[in-house]
């Protein structure tokens, strides 16, 4: 016996597209937001970027606590630093000796 061959049901093509247009549709919508989304690519770039911002920021806070923890320490002894004490008077509090020249801006 011969077998013939199947004839195919026109109604399977109008179909097979709409399964290939949702398809398409649906990798499009996942790769919109794999890269746009809330956490996709331009996002993980972003964050990747300010991590390195306030790794800085943290290190040049470190830089300062160091050196402020230093200058307490050097005050908080019995008898504190002189040289220190010179310089947070004329620094902070504008203090000059009296054999000090002091130039003033207009």
């Amino acid at each position: 016996m011969l077998r013939q061959p199947k004839k195919h049901d026109r109604r399977s093509r109008p179909r097979q597209a709409t399964v290939l247009l949702l398809c398409l549709g649906l990798t499009a919508y996942f790769a919109h937001h794999a890269i746009n989304g809330r956490h996709g690519f331009e996002a993980r770039s972003r964050l990747i970027e300010r991590s390195a911002l306030l790794e800085f920021e943290i290190k040049s806070l470190e830089a300062v606590r160091a050196r402020l923890e230093r200058d307490v320490a050097l005050l908080g002894a019995k008898k504190p630093d002189p040289d220190l004490v010179e310089e947070i008077a004329r620094e902070v509090l504008g203090f000059v000796r009296p054999d000090d020249q002091v130039v003033t801006q207009r």
